[in-house]
This record gives structure tokens, C-alpha cells and sequence, in this order.
């Protein structure tokens, strides 16, 4: 299918690495020129140079987005690259393990600020220009702990619920301008750390070195599926990658879960 992506201008934030690198390489694959961001050059260049030597245009911006300086700078590299944005992808940011009694107020604020109040600051950036064309996409990269949290975490999985909040606020401020904005929420999805993470966890229970035979534990263990597998990077990279699409065009405002049907409820 030709997802009529090719000329489209993409930053994907937090693509330096996981989901967000294979959104990054997807878009590119598909014909739009990406900014690959992330906060070491080092992997930011890694990834554009992976996409360039798979036939792509790519192109890096690095920064921090939890700051209002750092991130300004980080959108004028994104427009002395591309000129402007089509497509948005905020997926910068990330959890923190810590359960109810351990993380203080202030790590509520800063996770806050890292996966709620960075997506507003490119948001901020983007969106007049988009307005002018007439076009554009904004997708949210949120979790399933959004709609169904596990005990720990508590901070993290009420940002990602923020993100749904955000998404459908925003859907309706730019009613009718051509921008639609939607969420993608990711289950329990195999990263290189969350594999790292798994195996750590197999040789603490036991679990022996096989693939399946962790996966099978996380699964029965974290949090099942009815898929019986868990999920990949390239399942969460499809979804945006056509919600980025001018053929999604009457999607809008919506959660996307990717969680191979584990989180528990109709909508």
C-alpha cells in the first residue's frame, strides 16, 4: 500500500533508539524526510545514517525537550533541516520505576514535565505553520498503563493519561484546519532495553536463556495478551506510520492501542 508519505516532512522526538526509531525509519522508508532526535548525537546520527544507507533522507537534532531553551533550539534545527513540519510524532519520554512511597512530589513534576509538558512545547513550535498549510499530523505516543496503571509508577502512567487528555483537547482546537491528532498506546513492547531488562529479570527467577521461554514468562507474569506473544517495535512503527498517512484522514482524536489486546476494556 502507498501511504502517500513521499515529500511529507517528519520529526519523530525521541527516535534516537526503540519505538521511536523504527517510527523514524518506517516514515523514511516511505518516502518523507525525517529528523532523528534524541539527546546523545552519537545514536541520533547512528539511526539517520542507518535510514540514508537504507535509501532515506534524515536528518538529526539533539536536545532536551523538558526545558523551554533547549527544546526552542531543538525546533529551529528541525526548521533550518526541513523548512517546516507535515508530521509531528512526540514519543520523547520514558517511565521511572518507582513505586507509590518512593518517588517525592517533585519526581511527579518531573515526569510531568519530561512526558506531558515536552509534547505541548513541539506542539507550540509546529502547529501555526501547520495550520498555514492546511495540512498536518500529530500523533501522541502514550502507554496501556494510561487506561489500566499497574500499582507502581504511579507518576508515570498519570502522565500517559494526561497524553489522552492532551490529544482529544487538541483534536478539537484545530477542528477543521486539516491537522488531525491521535494517541498510540503501546503494550508491553520488546525494545533492546526492555529485552536487556527481561533477560536480567529471567536469570534473577530462573527462567533459563531462551527467548520464548521468557517471553512466555513475562507474559504470564507482567501482563498477558491474548495474542500470546509480545509486541515489537515494527507493530507500533506500522500504526503511526498510517496514522501519519493522508489516507487517515477521518481519524481523529483517538487512542490507538498496540498491546495485542491486553488491556481490558471495549473502547
Amino acid at each position: 500500500m502507498d501511504l502517500k508519505l513521499n515529500g511529507k516532512r517528519a520529526l519523530v522526538t525521541g527516535s534516537s533508539s526503540g519505538i521511536g526509531a523504527a517510527i523514524a525509519k518506517l516514515l523514511a522508508a516511505e518516502g518523507a524526510s525525517v529528523v532523528v532526535h534524541g539527546r546523545s548525537s552519537e545514536r541520533a546520527l547512528q539511526i539517520a545514517q542507518e535510514i540514508a544507507s537504507a535509501g532515506g533522507k534524515a536528518f538529526v537534532a539533539v536536545g532536551d525537550l523538558s526545558a523551554d531553551k533547549s527544546a526552542q533550539a531543538v525546533a529551529s534545527e528541525v526548521l533550518s533541516a526541513l523548512g517546516g513540519v507535515d508530521i509531528l510524532v512526540n514519543n520523547a519520554g520514558g517511565p521511572e520505576s518507582l513505586g507509590w512511597m518512593d518517588v517525592s512530589p517533585d519526581g511527579w513534576t518531573r515526569i510531568y514535565n519530561t512526558n506531558v509538558i515536552s509534547m505541548v512545547r513541539m506542539i507550540q513550535q509546529f502547529v501555526p505553520t501547520m495550520k498555514k498549510q492546511g495540512w498536518g499530523r500529530i500523533i501522541q505516543i502514550s502507554s496501556c498503563v494510561a487506561t489500566q496503571p499497574f500499582a507502581s509508577m504511579p507518576h508515570h502512567s498519570a502522565a500517559k493519561t494526561a497524553v489522552l487528555n492532551l490529544t482529544v483537547s487538541l483534536a478539537k482546537e484545530l477542528a477543521e484546519t486539516g491537522i488531525t491528532v491521535n494517541t498510540v498506546s503501546p503494550g508491553v513492547i520488546v525494545t533492546p532495553g526492555a529485552e536487556r531488562y527481561f533477560r536480567e529479570m529471567a536469570k534473577a527467577k530462573g527462567w533459563g536463556e531462551d527467548w520464548k521461554t521468557i517471553e512466555r514468562h513475562v507474559l504470564l507474569s507482567i501482563l498477558y495478551n491474548p495474542t500470546g506473544h509480545l509486541g515489537t517495535v515494527g507493530d507500533v512503527a506500522a500504526l503511526v506510520a498510517f496514522i501519519c498517512s493522508p489516507l487517515s484522514g477521518y481519524i481523529n482524536g483517538a487512542n490507538l492501542r498496540v498491546d495485542g489486546g491486553s488491556t481490558g476494556t471495549i473502547n
